[in-house]
């Protein structure tokens, strides 16, 4: 079978998909455990609570990831074999795969500050772990409008 054209674009995507959020949360998740480990250096009896702020970040790589396998489900690669697509079903793809991509990596590293500033919060006041954890989420909101978007999207392609 011949790889089309449409094809690599809508892989492309997919793989965009995978890679920006995931970098975005790798950086994201790293920044805030640079903030924790300075928590916890002074009072180890607060790494409970750093790690949930630090795991906030990482979940934009996992919205991106579940976005890639929607694509690759789309467009065949998990069920055995390629469809052939046409080049602009190929970006079709490729834009609904977009704003995962874009938000997600934004998104994550915008995350990760609000978490350090969480980590703060615990470094002083633990007892306002909820305060902090709310400032996260704030952001978190636009990578799962972000995800919403780029699933609907994928599934509203028809072929």
């Amino acid at each position: 079978m011949e790889i089309t054209i449409g094809q690599v674009i809508a892989l492309l995507g997919a793989a965009m998909a995978v890679f920006l959020p995931g970098v975005g949360s790798a950086k994201g998740v790293g920044m805030v455990g640079e903030a924790a480990a300075g928590v916890v250096t002074e009072d180890p009896n607060k790494f409970s609570q750093t790690l949930i702020l630090q795991a906030l970040p990482g979940t934009q790589g996992i919205y991106g990831l579940l976005t890639a396998f929607v694509a690759m489900q789309k467009i065949g690669l998990l069920g055995g074999g390629l469809i052939p697509l046409t080049l602009h079903q190929g970006l079709l793809i490729f834009a609904a795969c977009l704003p995962i991509a874009v938000v997600g990596l934004l998104s994550a590293i915008a995350q990760a500050r609000a978490a350090a500033a969480g980590v703060g919060i615990i470094a002083k006041r633990p007892e306002e772990l909820a305060k902090g954890i709310t400032y996260a989420a704030m952001v978190e909101t636009y990578a799962v409008l972000s995800l919403l978007a780029s699933i609907l999207m994928l599934f509203g392609i028809k072929f």
